[in-house]
């Protein structure tokens, strides 16, 4: 019998995804139409091969049509969020994208380990005084807006309300954390303030970050000509990179920790030898994506895997489910931190494979490299609780022990 839970319902993931519910979908039903409650609906793409086949044909599955989330916009929502590099089509997504890789790549974020590992002592010393923690707020959102601080040139005084306003933009489905607040404002408010932002630095001394850097680059438009990126292709920029660099960081370091405490014999494992931190990474980032899914949108008439869709209709591309494909993965269900190979699709695949995975992955190393050294015994000492989001898999609570 066939499941009937509501994929894109806020309420389904309070108590974790529907890991059971997606496995029997991808035997039965692996691009299963989903009614939402506008009275429209969504196809759901479950299976690995599939999520990568929609991601590598953007031309017929669009980022930019109808924006990259299953809820549909309002005209100026969408309109920013096509400002932003993840809601680019080609050919103007690479010509966009490929003045900034240099900036994101493997050797220029090598040379950041220096400084990500003394924030994360100084975020650690500052637990070490508290004993006790709220382990998403008080520890794991604070080394990601550090970074992007850093990065960007941001005084320091501002980066705990760019953090939140990073929280806001993708957690407003959780009235716990929103407070109520609209949707969008989280992302306008972040958007405005690098706007002022990138204007005050224009008519500065020079200072060498990512800001001036970024500022002083061409970038194209996939049609030949290449102009400066405006303030307010700028905000759209800081809006997207801030967002990921932040929130779905801190949601990868948290549910990192739960999921080395909830497996006692692989932290056993990665204490003894901190060489299997990198692949433990890569397993929290398949175990507990950040992310549920991307929306794309059918630009034309097509099929998947025999389904037919008709062009207008949304596809979403469901990781959580693609990351623990049994045609892929070997005992998909079981966290295994020497899973190899582990070709998880948390950062995406194809032409939006995320810009700042390099980032992410030193931060989670590094970050683990320093957590487990300062603190040999770590404990949870009370009931995690998790985002309310069909889009964020996070914690928006994990209270631990933190001991010398």
């Amino acid at each position: 019998m066939r499941t009937t839970i509501d994929i894109f319902d806020p309420d389904t993931y309070v108590d974790g995804p529907p890991h059971e519910a997606f496995t029997e979908l991808r035997h039965t039903d692996p691009v299963h139409w989903q009614p939402m409650s506008d009275g429209g609906g969504c196809w759901a793409v479950l299976r690995h091969a599939d999520v990568c086949f929609v991601a590598k044909h953007p031309t017929v599955y669009s980022a930019s049509l109808g924006g990259v989330v299953v809820e549909d916009l309002e005209p100026e929502q969408l309109s920013m969020m096509r400002m932003m590099l993840l809601a680019m089509d080609p050919p103007g997504h690479a010509a966009y994208r490929r003045p900034l890789v240099p900036h994101f790549g493997r050797q220029a974020i090598a040379a950041l380990e220096d400084r990500v590992r003394a924030i994360c002592n100084e975020v650690l010393a500052s637990a070490r005084e508290q004993g006790e923690v709220e382990f998403v707020h008080d520890v794991c959102a604070k080394l990601p807006s550090q970074v992007v601080g850093e990065l960007f040139g941001i005084p320091r005084e501002d980066w705990g309300r760019i953090q939140r306003w990073a929280e806001l933009s993708t957690s407003t489905q959780d009235e716990e954390i929103s407070g109520g607040e609209d949707a969008s404002s989280g992302a306008v408010e972040m958007a405005m303030y690098a706007i002022e932002f990138a204007g005050n630095r224009r008519t500065s001394e020079p200072v060498d970050d990512l800001t001036s850097l970024i500022l002083g680059t061409s970038f194209g438009d996939g049609d030949g000509d290449a102009a400066p990126m405006t303030d307010v292709d700028f905000g759209s920029f800081f809006v997207q990179l801030v967002t990921a660099g932040n929130d779905t960081t801190k949601s990868m370091l948290s549910s990192g920790l739960h999921a080395l405490l909830t497996h006692p014999d692989q932290l056993v494992d990665v204490r003894a030898d901190p060489s299997l931190l990198p692949g433990a990474v890569e397993e929290i980032l398949r175990w507990a994506n950040p992310l549920h899914y991307f929306r794309r949108t059918a630009a034309e008439d097509t099929e998947l895997a025999g389904t037919k869709i008709a062009a207008g209709e949304k596809v979403a591309m469901l990781y959580t489910s693609a990351n623990r494909d049994e045609d892929v993965f070997t005992d998909p269900q079981r966290f295994d931190i020497r899973r190899d190979p582990n070709p998880h699709l948390s950062f995406g695949i194809a032409e939006h494979f995320c810009l700042g995975a390099h980032l992410a992955r030193l931060e989670g190393r590094v970050f683990f490299e320093e957590l487990l050294a300062t603190f040999p015994q770590i404990e949870l000492t009370g009931e995690p609780a998790r985002v309310r989001s069909n889009l964020n898999n996070s914690f928006k609570r994990l209270p631990v022990r933190l001991s010398r």
